[in-house]
């Protein structure tokens, strides 16, 4: 029986290669693989993409490296500045239970407190220093990183083991769609802030996205590359030339709950079921509609509220009826996926429900 609508779909064996294929792209680069886990929040899919050659998983918020931990990874990299006491107290008892954990600063009042509870803890905690390489978000500016570097390094309990960045796809300090470009200097920045701190040890370098990842991990000095998107990919991606329109192996499966008028439905899901965080027409992308339907191209997903998905049908559309079911590929697929208890993977004509085990794991 197929599940009550709206519901996340994931085609196994499209997952499957896409996890397949940046494995071994990466492997033939020499760089190493952690793949960011905000996109699917599922431990059996992080273990998927270990069991293909990824060193580890990348997670934005603690309680996510607590649901990986949970879920039987023991490599865990915490790319978030961590602060506050209740936080890096939790860090400190779960890097006692995996094998590697590494957390993440970008100021020295950041550092100064994961040190005190290190020392207290009278065990040693492993943290990266998080660039600001143009994005112009988290990150110590890249004129201040060396210095920094250096004062961290020394601060008692803390082991300084490397330098990380997400740049996405920023070029020049502006945005781009050239993924090759950014990708490169992206990883020549991080390269060259690693050549200026040689005397700081073997610092691991750390970059790139799913659009930028494999141009950034080229760059000779470059280390680890921390793609996420990849996984299901998204419209986003096929719009920046990261994937094919067959690439995408998420959707969210709807039922037309009303055909008002011709040339326009109603979809039983609105803004609490699909991301709404890149809306239509929006740069860089102008994609069209909240999503795109794989079945019908002129099927235009254009307006949401909370609980309603209007779309309109352009000349060459199929015809619709009530009850009828429309597969969506959403814009944003992360924060689509973040929306759900359980996702269906789908294998063939088996289809088996997963929980989203991170889902809301937002502190």
């Amino acid at each position: 029986m197929e599940p009550s609508t709206p519901y996340v779909l994931i085609d196994e064996t499209i997952m499957d290669r896409n996890i397949r294929r940046m494995a071994q792209a990466a492997s033939r680069l020499g760089c190493r693989l952690r793949p960011h886990v905000k996109t699917h929040k599922i431990p059996e899919i992080a273990l998927r993409q270990i069991a293909a050659g990824a060193c580890g998983v990348t997670v934005a918020k603690l309680g996510e490296a607590e649901a990986m931990a949970e879920g039987g990874i023991r490599d865990i990299f915490m790319a978030y500045p961590l602060v506050g006491a209740d936080k890096i107290a939790r860090a400190v008892a779960l890097s006692r239970s995996v094998g590697r954990l590494i957390l993440a600063a970008d100021s020295l009042e950041g550092a100064r407190a994961l040190s005190v509870a290190a020392q207290e803890s009278g065990a040693p905690l492993e943290i990266r220093l998080e660039v600001d390489t143009g994005l112009r978000r988290t990150g110590v500016p890249y004129g201040e990183a060396a210095a920094l570097a250096r004062t961290v390094a020394a601060l008692p309990g803390l082991k300084l083991t490397g330098l990380y960045t997400f740049r996405s796809m920023i070029l020049d300090g502006k945005p781009t769609l050239d993924r090759e470009a950014a990708g490169r200097q992206e990883g020549q920045l991080l390269a060259a802030l690693k050549r200026e701190l040689e005397g700081l040890g073997q610092l691991e370098t750390s970059g790139g996205s799913t659009p930028t990842g494999l141009f950034t991990a080229a760059v000779s000095g470059v280390d680890e590359i921390r793609p996420g998107t990849y996984v299901f990919n998204d419209r986003m991606q096929e719009a920046n030339g990261s994937c094919a329109a067959q690439d995408c192996a998420l959707r969210v499966v709807y039922t037309v709950v009303s055909v008002p008028e011709p040339g326009r439905i109603v979809l039983d899901g609105g803004s609490k079921s699909i991301s709404s965080d890149v809306a239509p027409g929006a740069p860089p992308y102008h994609l069209g509609g909240y999503g795109g339907c794989p079945e019908d191209s002129r099927l235009v997903l254009e307006r949401l509220t909370e609980e309603h998905g209007m779309a309109s049908l352009l000349p060459g559309s199929r015809s619709y009826r009530v009850g009828d079911r429309v597969s969506i590929v959403p814009n944003h697929v992360c924060t689509t996926v973040n929306l759900y208890d359980t996702v269906y993977i789908q294998r063939a004509d088996t289809l088996r429900e997963v929980k989203v085990a991170a889902r809301g794991r937002l502190a």
